[in-house]
């Protein structure tokens, strides 16, 4: 693909932090960017346009790819047929929200690729719940099959007594759902990978990352895995990359089991567990999208320590900002949000161990 000229606007869908970040990237390489999103976020207080529409609008969604070289996407929940009409410019591309905006589908999809996943069953009513469960055993986890993050939309199901299907039902909002048998492991940890349009990858060392109520806590670069285990989930992450002629930043969410890696979600798009790389990698993640779209060279992801820590800041930790930022060895990000409710994402700090 030709690469886009500096100077040129990248279309960002959704206007949260990853947005703001993927535009600051975007500024240092020379591009302006464009938010479209139903509500004002982060994005907004540095982005040079912004387009207030729902993503069903395809009129306003023609106009911005009019206006963009290139138009890419924060979170992997924008709805995908009004896409379809900007689908040439959209990047990573709409094959890969297909995929990953349905769990059951994005299992299967890592199934016929050769992963691993949990034992996993679809349900569409509370008696295909009570039958998911008994098939793949308890303690289980029942998800929305669309939808839901950070912990929500979710719902355990301990070993013991018979489940209430129908009480399980009712608590993720009685939609169609997915069961997961557990999984047993020694950690979680991602998997982030760039892909240019030329097939080309650069892969982050893997991230060990622990989660408070269903949110990302801590990421943990490199993360302590065999080899094999390391090697083996880096495997995968290009194998779903390239069945998806994927272009940009990928993340591979796994468990660490001791038969190796165990799939258990992927998002088309930057990602949290690897906030990290702005100040701990030669590249960070958001550059390394903004090249890859745009058609541009793709740089190292190498570590630029030995051992790299990001803690996310979570509602009233954003207040601890004066005596981070005491910390030489500390690297603030606030996120420009004026509420700090409980579970919410304010920033994050990141400490870089030479």
């Amino acid at each position: 693909m030709t690469p886009l000229p500096p100077g040129s606007t990248i279309g960002i869908l959704g206007s949260g932090q990853l947005g703001r970040m993927l535009g600051v990237a975007a500024a240092q390489l020379g591009y302006r960017i464009h938010v479209f999103a139903p509500e004002p976020g982060p994005a907004c207080d540095i982005a040079s346009a912004f387009t207030h529409a729902p993503y069903t609008d395809t009129a306003a969604l023609i106009a911005l790819a009019d206006a963009c070289g290139v138009v890419t996407y924060e979170f992997e929940n924008v709805p995908v047929e009004p896409l379809r009409a900007i689908a040439a410019k959209v990047r990573p591309g709409l094959r890969a929200l297909e995929v990953a905006q349905a769990r059951v589908d994005e299992k299967r999809f890592v199934r016929a690729l050769g992963g691993r996943t949990a034992p996993f069953a679809a349900a569409g009513s509370p008696a295909e719940l009570a039958a998911a469960l008994a098939e793949v055993g308890l303690p289980a986890i029942v998800k929305t099959n669309r939808m839901g993050y950070d912990g929500k939309g979710q719902a355990r199901v301990p070993a013991g007594a018979a489940p209430d299907a129908a009480a399980v039902w009712k608590a993720i909002g009685a939609q169609p759902a997915i069961a997961e048998g557990f999984v047993n492991f020694a950690g979680e940890f991602s998997l982030i990978l760039a892909r240019g349009a030329d097939g080309r990858t650069a892969s982050y060392p893997a991230v060990a990352n622990v989660h408070e109520g269903g949110i990302l806590r801590t990421s943990t670069a490199p993360a302590a895995l065999s080899p094999a285990t390391a090697e083996a989930a880096r495997a995968l992450a290009i194998e779903v990359a390239d069945a998806l002629d994927y272009v940009g930043v990928l993340a591979i969410e796994f468990f660490d089991t001791a038969e190796g890696p165990v799939f258990n979600e992927m998002a088309p798009r930057v990602h949290n567990s690897g906030h990290w790389t702005i100040e701990g990698a030669e590249t960070s993640q958001f550059e390394n999208h903004v090249r890859a779209i745009c058609g541009l060279p793709l740089g190292p992801a190498t570590l630029t320590g030995a051992r790299v820590t990001m803690e996310n800041l979570i509602g009233a930790d954003a207040d601890r900002w004066h005596d981070i930022l005491a910390d030489p060895g500390a690297h603030l990000h606030l996120y420009g949000k004026h509420e700090a409710r409980p579970g919410r994402k304010m920033g994050h700090v990141t400490r870089v161990t030479r």
